[in-house]
């Protein structure tokens, strides 16, 4: 079935608090993506986030971002007023977040909330049915808040090594804080659920992302060490990264820690089974983040300085997603099979049956043929104009080479592209190509430049904050978006 959707971060929402959140605005987006005609909502990884504002560094693989807790709900629900929420300062920019003011206030308010929160069965049915990972994260973050926020690498010995007399003293000195966090993945699951539901109600089925890897800084390292390659001291032996190539001299370190793949195997996935099960809790489709990591992943020494002394040694494959199958059946997910592939990477997505991602903004790069260009698409994959590491297909097009572009008006058929229109004439492409979905981000529909790029690869500070204008989607814009779907059949 041919189908197209949109690419919108959770947080990229217009709100009135400071950052986009599960809030009347989500509710107004699912409206409009039904009335243009589309199918899917496909958002970025919903976990908690740390240094760096990423959504691929999260604090827990299992937890929700308390950021996007809809404060006017709690309002509501009378756990807070209006006056306290509008007297915080989140910042004054409408297009983008200030993570350092939403730290310092957004908790103050969701405290308060807690204080005056009277748990009901419900809450308590929440806390039980999710006892597994919630009871590890919520210790974890009071033991954090307790410690200065700094890593568990760097606690005292007792509380880093989980000895039980010390994590029994955290659990009675710290049990109001554990509460608070408690609190806050309850309200985050209600409301979650709640729009979720809605969207679904709707013909919308939601696209959620897994990062393949987790933070070293999460409750997921610090209460299962044995799923990750450390030593006995708990330090990595070693960590994440991807080789050095024509873009980078020196590879890139990810630095995140590498999966004991033997022990993950000897206890028949069990992590990665509750893991997925819960992504599918959470989503209707799930996109599994560098696919090519299951086959073989790159290693490197801990402590090295660059990406370059690593090593390729060999992932699951199929054995991991055989299980899945099995225990859980035949699931909708995603491959990101993007960057260099080998012919038995080919293979595990071919084995696997998911569909993989082309990114048109790839398919220019030279004159020789690659797998990007519409016309040597399957049908079993996902088309994008860009994913949210790319930037605007409208800048795209200004960053470019002569040479590039020239190519893109030659496929095109095009003697000439205009910035204003350029971006429809790639979703026109993708809308047209045979692929079985069709995925745009926003920014492409409302044809943006570079400010709006969400997340530029191996750099800190000014990603993950772009946010949609309150009134950029218009009623013509959503009628522009359902005709382009008619006219391809999706």
């Amino acid at each position: 079935m041919r189908e197209s959707g949109v690419l919108l971060p959770i947080f990229s929402l217009p709100s009135k608090y400071g950052i986009g959140c599960f809030s009347k605005e989500a509710y107004t987006f699912v409206d409009q993506l039904k009335e243009a005609g589309q199918k899917k909502w496909q958002i970025l990884p919903l976990g908690p986030t740390g240094y760096g504002d990423s959504p691929y560094q999260s604090f827990s693989t299992f937890a929700g971002n308390p950021y996007f807790i809809d404060l006017e709900s709690l309002i509501k629900e009378g756990l807070l007023t209006k006056d306290e929420c509008d007297a915080a300062d989140f910042g004054n920019k409408a297009d983008e977040i200030d993570y350092e003011k939403m730290y310092f206030n957004r908790f103050k308010l969701l405290r308060k909330a807690y204080e005056r929160f009277s748990p009901d069965k419900e809450y308590e049915k929440f806390i039980k049915e999710n006892e597994e990972w919630l009871t590890d994260y919520c210790l974890y973050m009071a033991i954090k808040d307790w410690q200065g926020g700094v890593s568990w690498i760097e606690w005292e010995e007792g509380y880093r090594n989980r000895l039980p007399e010390y994590m029994k003293k955290a659990e009675e000195e710290l049990k109001d804080e554990i509460g608070f966090y408690q609190f806050q993945q309850y309200k985050f699951a209600c409301q979650w659920k709640k729009l979720h539901d809605y969207a679904n109600e709707k013909g919308i089925e939601i696209i959620g992302d897994i990062p393949i890897y987790v933070a070293f800084d999460s409750a997921d390292t610090w209460a299962n060490p044995k799923l990750f390659q450390f030593d006995e001291e708990n330090l990595p032996t070693a960590v994440a990264g991807c080789p050095p190539d024509g873009f980078s001299a020196t590879g890139q370190l990810w630095g995140n820690p590498l999966y004991n793949w033997e022990y993950h195997k000897e206890t028949g996935y069990t992590w990665w089974l509750e893991r997925i099960a819960h992504c599918f809790r959470l989503y209707d489709v799930v996109r599994i983040d560098h696919f090519r990591g299951f086959d073989e992943y790159y290693a490197i020494p801990y402590g090295s300085k660059t990406a370059e002394n690593g090593c390729w040694q060999p992932g699951p494959g199929m054995d991991l997603f055989n299980t899945i199958n099995e225990k859980l059946g035949e699931l909708k997910i995603i491959a990101e099979d993007l960057g260099f592939l080998t012919d038995s990477v080919l293979q595990l997505l071919k084995d696997s049956g998911y569909p993989g991602m082309k990114v048109l903004q790839f398919a220019f790069d030279s004159r020789e043929s690659g797998n990007y260009l519409p016309h040597t698409y399957p049908k079993n994959c996902v088309v994008y104009t860009g994913t949210h590491d790319n930037t605007t297909t409208r800048a795209w097009y200004h960053d470019v080479s002569k040479e590039c572009r020239t190519y893109a008006k030659e496929y095109l058929h095009k003697p000439a592209l205009d910035e204003d229109t350029l971006s429809w004439d790639f979703i026109a492409m993708a809308m047209g190509s045979v692929a079985d979905l069709c995925v745009i981000p926003m920014q492409d529909y409302l044809c943006l430049d570079e400010r709006a790029r969400i997340n530029t690869p191996s750099t800190l500070g000014g990603n993950w904050v772009w946010r949609m204008d309150k009134d950029a989607l218009t009623d013509e814009l959503v009628e522009q978006m359902k005709q382009m779907t008619v006219l391809y059949g999706r």
